[in-house]
């Protein structure tokens, strides 16, 4: 039976556009969604988020279910779940 210490997504590294790379618990990569997704205009959202009610729910699902945002020509933000300990 596998360790359930495999499925935790507690910590993210993630990369963004002329920075360095920075860890994030999921609460911290949450809240970094949430400012980057209120700065998108609602049109130019991706339609899979286009259906959530609030930033937040945006967020999460971003969280949940992707490891970028397409944030325009030359730029880029992704996110990757990381074990911090063994």
């Amino acid at each position: 039976m596998a360790d359930s210490l495999m499925y935790q997504e507690d910590n993210f590294i993630v990369l963004e556009t002329n920075e360095t790379e920075k860890f994030l618990t999921a609460p911290e990569l949450l809240e970094k969604l949430e400012g980057i997704l209120q700065q998108i205009k609602s049109e130019d959202l991706p339609a899979e988020l286009k259906k959530f009610d609030s930033i937040q729910a945006q967020a999460k699902h971003l969280l949940d279910t992707s490891c970028e945002l397409d944030l325009g020509p030359d730029q880029y933000l992704q996110w990757y779940a990381v074990r911090l300990e063994k």
